[in-house]
C-alpha cells in the first residue's frame, strides 16, 4: 500500500514539473527573434497584459471564491474572494509607493531609445508576479493529481498551455533589456519551476496546515497582484513602445489565448 501511494506521489508530482516547464517553451520562442524590435515587445507585453487580467478575472479569482464556498455560505465566500483580490491589488499598490517607478519617457526615432532600466524592471515584476501564482498552481495540480489522475491530468494540459505565452512573457523583456536568450530561458525556467517547487512545499511542509480558506486568500491574492502589475506596469509599457495598434492586438490576442485554453480545458473534464 505504502509503495502505490509514493508511486502516486512521483507521478503527481512529474506532471506538475512538466505542466511547469511548459514555461520554457514559451521562452525558447525568444531564440526565434532574430532582431529583437519595439513593436514585438510592445505586442509581447501587452499579449501578456490580456492574459494576466482575463486568468484573473475569470479563473483565479473565482478558484478564491469557489475555495472559501466550501467553509462559508455563498455570499460570504464572494466577499471573502474579492477582499482577498483587492488586498493583493493594495499590496502591490503600497509597493509601488514605496519604490516608485519613475516611468522614464523614451525618445522616438533614436535606435537607442529603448529604456533598458525600465525594461529589466517590468520584466522582474512579471517574473514575480508570475512565479508567485505558479506556487498555488503547483499544490493545486500535484493535490488533483494525486487525489485522481483524471482529474489532474487535463488541469495540467491547461495550466501547461498558459504556461506557453506566460514563458514568452517573461523572456521577452529580459531579452530586449539584456540582449541575452540565454538570460530570457533562465527567467522562464525559473517561473516555471516554481510550479514543481510549490507542490514539493505543499507535501513535505504544509501539507497538515492546507485548508480551503488557505487557498482562497492565496488565489485570491495572487489575481489582485497580476491585475495591478498588468495595467499599471504591461500595458504603459507596451503603449510607450508601440508605433500602430500593437498594443490593442496584443491584448486581446492574450485574452484571446487564454480563453481558448480554459474553453479546451472546460471540454476535457
Amino acid at each position: 500500500m505504502g509503495n502505490i501511494f509514493e508511486n502516486h506521489v512521483v507521478i503527481a508530482f512529474a506532471v506538475t514539473l512538466l505542466a511547469g516547464l511548459a514555461t520554457v517553451i514559451g521562452g525558447a520562442l525568444v531564440l526565434f527573434f532574430k532582431q529583437p524590435n519595439a513593436r514585438l515587445l510592445s505586442f509581447g507585453l501587452a499579449f501578456s497584459a490580456g492574459a494576466m487580467v482575463y486568468v484573473s478575472l475569470t479563473e483565479i479569482l473565482n478558484k478564491s471564491i469557489s475555495s472559501f464556498a466550501e467553509t462559508f455560505n455563498e455570499q460570504h465566500a464572494f466577499a471573502y474572494g474579492t477582499f482577498s483580490f483587492l488586498l493583493g491589488v493594495i499590496f502591490v499598490l503600497l509597493l509601488d509607493h514605496f519604490i516608485p517607478n519613475p516611468h522614464e519617457r523614451l525618445e522616438k526615432n533614436v535606435a537607442s531609445g529603448l529604456n533598458h532600466q525600465q525594461l529589466l524592471r517590468t520584466s522582474l515584476m512579471t517574473l514575480f508576479a508570475i512565479t508567485a501564482h505558479n506556487l498555488p498552481e503547483g499544490l493545486a495540480t500535484f493535490f488533483a493529481t494525486l487525489s485522481s489522475p483524471t482529474l489532474g491530468a487535463p488541469l495540467a494540459v491547461a495550466i501547461a498551455i498558459h504556461n506557453i505565452p506566460e514563458g514568452v512573457a517573461i523572456a521577452l523583456p529580459v531579452y530586449m533589456a539584456t540582449q541575452s536568450k540565454k538570460f530570457a530561458i533562465l527567467a522562464s525556467l525559473v517561473s516555471g519551476l516554481a510550479e514543481p517547487f510549490g507542490a514539493a512545499l505543499g507535501y513535505f511542509i504544509l501539507q497538515p496546515y492546507l485548508s480551503a480558506n488557505l487557498f482562497g486568500i492565496v488565489f485570491g491574492l495572487i489575481g489582485g497582484v497580476m491585475v495591478y502589475l498588468a495595467l499599471d506596469e504591461l500595458l504603459p509599457t507596451a503603449k510607450r513602445y508601440a508605433k500602430g495598434h500593437e498594443t490593442v492586438y496584443g491584448l486581446v490576442s492574450g485574452m484571446a489565448i487564454l480563453a481558448s485554453s480554459l474553453v479546451m480545458f472546460k471540454f476535457t473534464v
